[in-house]
C-alpha cells in the first residue's frame, strides 16, 4: 500500500526564505515530507515528476469580487475560482460587493458561503463589509468567520453598499478594534474625486486621461491620512488595498515607523499597466484608483523591492461586456480590471524576469504575507503540516495570453494580446490535483 497520496519529485522549491531542490509528500491535504538534496524514498498513489519546474506555495489572492449571489452574471464563484485555480491560486477572499445582497451581515455571509461550498474549486474566504448601517452586525460577521472588514471612503458604484462617512469610519474602527479584527479600506478622497470629475465633465473633457486626472494620487494620499489617523485613535488595524502609487505607500510607511498597525496591498495592473494602456483599450482598462504612468510603475516596483508593499491581491472586479464597450465617453463605462488569471504571470514577468525581483519575494506578498496578516495558520509557505496548496510553474515558457485561455464568465481582459513568461503548468488545492498542463481536472 501506497505511503502517501502524492509526491512530486524533483522540482525547486520556493518559499519566502529559500529556494532548493527537493519532494514533497502529501497524504490527507496535508505537507507530510519536504526532503531537500535528497530523493524521498517513498511510495504514493500518484507522482508527479516536476524536473525544470518551480514548486510555490499557492497564491492567496486576498482581493476578488466574485459577484454571487445576486449579480452572477457578472462572474460568479465558478468561473472566478476557476480562472484563479488556472492562474496558480489556491485560495481567495471574496469582497461584500459587488453580490447583491452584499456581505454586510451574517445571514448575508451564509448565502455566499453556501454557494462557495457547491462551486469554488479553491479555498473561500469571506470579507464583511463596513456600511453606516451595519455596526451593530461587526460583532455576528465576525464570530462567524469574516476574514476581515472592507469600507469604501467613496462611493462605490454600487446602491447597496454605502461608503462611510467618518462618524461610520470612527464607531466601525472602534468595533472592530474590540473583535481584534482587521479594516481593509478602497482610500480615496470623495469630494476630489466628485469636484474634479463635474468639471471634466461640464467641460466635456471625457477621454481617458480626463478620467485618470479625475481621480489623482493626491485623492488617495488625502483619504489615507485621514484614516491613519482614525487607526491611531481607535487601536484599529488597517489594511490599505490597491495603493497605485509609491507616493500613497510612502505616507504609509510613514505611519508604520511611528507605531500605527497599517499594511498595505498593490495590484498586478499597477505593477504592470499605464495611462496608455487605458488609452488604447478604453474602458477593459478602466479602474479606480485610475492607471498611472510609467514612473509611478517603475516607483512601486522599488517599493516591493524595499519591502514596502505587504501583500499583493487582483483585485479583479470583472463585469459583462456591455458594461466595458462604451467609447464615447469613458466616465460612463464600469470600472474594474479582470485579472484574476494573471497575476503570477505578470509578476514573474515584470517582477522576477525584467526587475531581478526574487522568487522568494514574490512567494512573501502572494502567499506567505497573506496568510500571516490574516491568521490562516496552515497556510502561505511550503512546510511539513501545512496544507498542501502549491503551483508548479515553468519559468521557460513564453506565451502570448488569448481570449480562448481565459476561463472568466466573459473572457475580456487588458492582458490579452500581451506575451509572458513563467506558465502556470499545475495547482494543487488541499492535496488534489485542481489544474493541469492547461486542463481544470476538477
Amino acid at each position: 500500500m501506497a505511503t502517501y497520496d502524492l509526491i512530486i519529485k524533483n522540482g525547486t522549491i520556493v518559499t519566502a526564505d529559500s529556494t532548493a531542490k527537493g519532494d514533497i509528500a502529501i497524504k490527507d491535504g496535508k505537507i507530510k515530507e519536504v526532503s531537500v538534496g535528497k530523493p524521498l524514498e517513498a511510495t504514493a498513489a500518484r507522482e508527479i515528476n516536476a524536473d525544470g519546474l518551480h514548486i510555490l506555495p499557492g497564491m492567496i489572492d486576498t482581493h476578488v469580487h466574485f459577484n454571487e449571489p445576486g449579480r452572477t452574471e457578472w462572474e460568479g464563484l465558478e468561473t472566478g475560482s476557476r480562472s484563479l485555480a488556472a492562474g496558480g491560486a489556491t485560495s481567495f477572499f471574496d469582497m461584500p460587493l459587488n453580490s447583491t445582497p452584499p456581505t454586510i451581515n451574517k445571514e448575508n455571509l451564509e448565502l455566499k458561503r453556501s454557494a462557495a461550498s457547491e462551486k469554488s474549486v479553491v479555498n473561500p474566504y469571506f470579507w464583511g463589509g463596513l456600511v453606516p448601517e451595519n455596526i451593530a452586525d461587526l460583532k455576528g460577521l465576525h464570530e462567524n468567520g469574516v476574514i476581515g472588514f472592507k469600507a469604501f471612503m467613496s462611493p462605490s458604484g454600487i446602491d447597496d453598499f454605502h461608503n462611510v462617512d467618518d462618524e461610520t469610519i470612527y464607531k466601525g474602527m472602534k468595533e472592530i478594534a474590540a473583535l481584534g479584527s482587521i479594516l481593509a479600506v478602497h482610500a480615496e478622497s470623495t469630494v476630489m474625486c466628485e469636484m474634479l470629475a463635474k468639471e471634466k465633465l461640464d467641460s466635456g473633457k471625457v477621454t481617458a486621461r480626463d478620467y485618470v486626472e479625475s481621480r489623482p494620487i493626491i485623492s488617495e494620499i488625502e483619504a489615507v491620512r485621514r484614516i491613519i489617523s482614525y487607526a491611531e485613535l481607535t487601536g484599529c488595524k488597517l489594511h490599505v488595498v490597491h495603493a497605485s502609487s509609491r507616493k500613497v505607500v510612502e505616507v504609509i510607511k510613514a505611519a508604520q515607523e511611528r507605531g500605527v498597525d497599517v499594511t498595505v496591498e498593490t495590484c498586478p495592473h499597477y505593477l504592470s499597466l499605464t495611462v496608455k494602456d487605458i488609452e488604447e483599450q478604453g474602458v477593459i482598462a478602466k479602474c479606480a484608483p485610475p492607471l498611472r504612468d510609467q514612473e509611478e510603475v517603475d516607483g512601486l516596483w522599488e517599493a516591493v523591492a524595499n519591502g514596502e508593499i505587504t501583500t499583493i491581491g487582483s483585485d479583479h472586479s470583472p463585469a459583462p461586456a456591455s458594461m466595458k464597450v462604451i467609447k464615447d465617453n469613458i466616465f460612463d463605462g464600469w470600472g474594474g480590471i479582470s485579472g484574476a488569471q494573471s497575476s503570477l504571470n505578470i509578476l514573474f514577468t515584470e517582477g522576477y524576469f525584467k526587475r531581478n525581483v526574487p522568487l522568494e519575494k514574490i512567494v512573501e506578498l502572494t502567499a506567505t504575507n497573506p496568510a500571516k496578516l490574516f491568521g490562516l495558520a496552515n497556510k502561505g509557505t511550503i512546510a511539513v503540516d501545512y496544507d498542501a496548496d502549491l503551483t508548479l510553474v515553468d519559468l521557460n515558457e513564453s506565451f502570448e495570453l488569448k481570449k480562448e485561455d481565459l476561463y472568466y464568465r466573459h473572457q475580456h481582459s487588458p492582458y490579452i494580446g500581451k506575451t509572458y513568461k513563467g506558465a502556470v503548468k499545475t495547482t494543487i488545492v488541499g492535496g488534489e490535483v485542481v489544474f493541469d498542463n492547461g486542463q481544470l481536472t476538477k
